[in-house]
Protein backbone atom coordinates (compact mmCIF):
# COMPACT_ATOMS: atom_id res chain seq x y z
CA UNK A 1 0.00 0.00 0.00
CA UNK A 2 1.42 3.44 -0.82
CA UNK A 3 2.12 5.56 2.07
CA UNK A 4 -0.78 8.03 1.72
CA UNK A 5 -3.61 5.40 1.23
CA UNK A 6 -1.57 4.46 4.98
CA UNK A 7 -1.79 7.45 6.54
CA UNK A 8 -5.51 8.25 5.45
CA UNK A 9 -6.38 4.78 7.12
CA UNK A 10 -4.62 5.92 10.36
CA UNK A 11 -5.89 9.15 10.05
CA UNK A 12 -9.54 7.60 9.90
CA UNK A 13 -8.95 4.76 12.37
CA UNK A 14 -7.84 7.36 14.88
CA UNK A 15 -10.87 10.12 14.16
CA UNK A 16 -12.98 6.90 14.97
CA UNK A 17 -11.66 5.48 18.12
CA UNK A 18 -11.41 9.72 19.13
CA UNK A 19 -15.44 9.53 18.66
CA UNK A 20 -16.07 6.50 20.49
CA UNK A 21 -13.99 8.07 23.48
CA UNK A 22 -15.78 11.22 23.32
CA UNK A 23 -18.81 10.65 22.13
CA UNK A 24 -20.13 9.02 25.52
CA UNK A 25 -18.74 11.82 27.71
CA UNK A 26 -20.39 14.76 25.81
CA UNK A 27 -24.00 12.44 24.94
CA UNK A 28 -24.53 10.25 28.18
CA UNK A 29 -26.43 12.55 29.92
CA UNK A 30 -24.39 13.05 32.89
CA UNK A 31 -23.99 15.92 32.39
CA UNK A 32 -27.15 17.18 31.62
CA UNK A 33 -28.80 19.72 34.86
CA UNK A 34 -32.87 20.62 34.17
CA UNK A 35 -32.72 24.35 33.75
CA UNK A 36 -34.96 25.99 37.04
CA UNK A 37 -36.28 29.21 36.25
CA UNK A 38 -37.14 31.97 38.49
CA UNK A 39 -40.93 31.90 38.59
CA UNK A 40 -42.64 35.07 37.05
CA UNK A 41 -46.25 34.75 39.01
CA UNK A 42 -46.82 36.95 41.49
CA UNK A 43 -48.12 35.48 44.87
CA UNK A 44 -51.76 35.03 45.44
CA UNK A 45 -53.11 38.73 46.84
CA UNK A 46 -54.34 39.42 50.05
CA UNK A 47 -58.22 38.86 50.42
CA UNK A 48 -60.15 42.30 50.21
CA UNK A 49 -62.47 43.58 52.66
CA UNK A 50 -65.67 45.34 51.51
CA UNK A 51 -66.57 48.15 52.76
CA UNK A 52 -70.41 49.20 53.66
CA UNK A 53 -71.44 52.56 52.11
CA UNK A 54 -74.52 54.08 53.31
CA UNK A 55 -76.58 55.20 50.62
CA UNK A 56 -76.97 59.15 50.44
CA UNK A 57 -80.56 59.46 48.76
CA UNK A 58 -83.57 57.50 50.03
CA UNK A 59 -84.61 54.45 48.69
CA UNK A 60 -87.27 54.51 46.10
CA UNK A 61 -90.69 53.67 47.82
CA UNK A 62 -92.52 50.18 46.40
CA UNK A 63 -95.65 51.59 44.46
CA UNK A 64 -96.63 48.06 43.82
CA UNK A 65 -96.80 47.16 47.23
CA UNK A 66 -99.00 50.52 47.68
CA UNK A 67 -100.75 49.75 45.11
CA UNK A 68 -101.67 46.67 46.54
CA UNK A 69 -102.12 48.40 49.93
CA UNK A 70 -105.03 50.43 48.28
CA UNK A 71 -106.59 47.88 46.25
CA UNK A 72 -107.05 45.96 49.08
CA UNK A 73 -108.54 49.39 51.41
CA UNK A 74 -110.38 50.25 48.59
CA UNK A 75 -112.44 47.82 46.54
CA UNK A 76 -113.78 50.37 44.11
CA UNK A 77 -110.93 52.26 42.11
CA UNK A 78 -111.07 56.20 42.00
CA UNK A 79 -112.25 57.39 38.46
CA UNK A 80 -109.90 59.26 36.55
CA UNK A 81 -111.15 62.31 35.14
CA UNK A 82 -110.88 62.80 31.07
CA UNK A 83 -109.95 65.80 29.24
CA UNK A 84 -111.64 66.52 25.54
CA UNK A 85 -108.57 64.50 23.65
CA UNK A 86 -109.07 61.48 26.35
CA UNK A 87 -106.24 62.16 28.18
CA UNK A 88 -106.26 62.27 31.36
CA UNK A 89 -106.63 64.89 33.81
CA UNK A 90 -103.28 65.68 35.72
CA UNK A 91 -101.78 68.35 37.95
CA UNK A 92 -99.32 70.29 38.57
CA UNK A 93 -97.62 72.09 41.55
CA UNK A 94 -95.45 75.45 39.93
CA UNK A 95 -93.12 76.34 43.00
CA UNK A 96 -90.95 79.21 41.24
CA UNK A 97 -90.09 81.16 38.67
CA UNK A 98 -86.48 82.46 38.24
CA UNK A 99 -84.47 84.47 35.68
CA UNK A 100 -81.07 83.21 36.60
CA UNK A 101 -81.14 78.90 35.98
CA UNK A 102 -78.84 78.40 38.40
CA UNK A 103 -81.32 79.23 41.47
CA UNK A 104 -83.63 76.85 39.88
CA UNK A 105 -81.40 74.30 39.55
CA UNK A 106 -80.20 74.79 43.42
CA UNK A 107 -84.21 74.91 44.54
CA UNK A 108 -84.47 71.21 41.73
CA UNK A 109 -81.40 70.05 44.46
CA UNK A 110 -83.02 70.91 47.43
CA UNK A 111 -86.42 69.33 46.38
CA UNK A 112 -84.75 66.31 44.77
CA UNK A 113 -82.83 65.25 48.06
CA UNK A 114 -86.07 65.83 50.17
CA UNK A 115 -87.84 62.96 48.10
CA UNK A 116 -89.70 65.08 45.90
CA UNK A 117 -90.90 64.48 41.66
CA UNK A 118 -89.50 67.74 40.63
CA UNK A 119 -89.21 68.88 37.01
CA UNK A 120 -88.36 72.48 35.48
CA UNK A 121 -89.34 74.08 32.32
CA UNK A 122 -88.07 77.31 30.53
CA UNK A 123 -90.55 79.63 29.65
CA UNK A 124 -89.30 82.39 27.60
CA UNK A 125 -86.71 84.35 29.95
CA UNK A 126 -87.80 82.36 33.35
CA UNK A 127 -86.84 78.67 34.15
CA UNK A 128 -89.88 77.86 36.51
CA UNK A 129 -89.87 75.11 39.19
CA UNK A 130 -92.95 72.55 39.25
CA UNK A 131 -93.52 69.02 41.68
CA UNK A 132 -95.69 66.52 40.22
CA UNK A 133 -97.65 65.58 38.41
CA UNK A 134 -100.03 63.94 40.17
CA UNK A 135 -103.58 62.52 39.00
CA UNK A 136 -104.76 63.46 42.53
CA UNK A 137 -105.67 66.73 42.97
CA UNK A 138 -105.96 66.32 46.80
CA UNK A 139 -102.95 64.97 47.68
CA UNK A 140 -100.47 67.83 45.64
CA UNK A 141 -103.17 70.36 47.64
CA UNK A 142 -101.53 68.59 50.85
CA UNK A 143 -98.38 68.63 49.10
CA UNK A 144 -98.55 72.12 48.69
CA UNK A 145 -98.99 72.71 52.40
CA UNK A 146 -96.07 70.64 53.15
CA UNK A 147 -93.75 72.78 51.01
CA UNK A 148 -94.83 75.83 52.23
CA UNK A 149 -93.78 74.66 55.56
CA UNK A 150 -90.83 72.89 54.66
CA UNK A 151 -89.83 75.42 52.59
CA UNK A 152 -91.62 78.78 52.53
CA UNK A 153 -92.96 78.23 49.23
CA UNK A 154 -96.10 78.87 48.05
CA UNK A 155 -97.15 76.98 44.93
CA UNK A 156 -99.46 77.00 42.61
CA UNK A 157 -101.69 74.47 41.34
CA UNK A 158 -101.91 73.82 37.45
CA UNK A 159 -102.92 71.50 34.64
CA UNK A 160 -99.82 69.38 33.73
CA UNK A 161 -98.90 69.48 29.80
CA UNK A 162 -96.11 67.71 28.59
CA UNK A 163 -95.03 71.05 26.17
Amino acid sequence: MELIVKKQIIGTLAIIFIVMVFFPLFFSGDGYKERHLASIIPPKPATQTFQNIEPLLKPLINTQQIAAEKNTAQAVPKKVALDQQGVPTAWTLQLASFKDAANARALRKQLLKAGHKVYTRQNGSLVKVYVGPAIDKQRLEALKKGLKKDFGLDGLLVRFTTQ
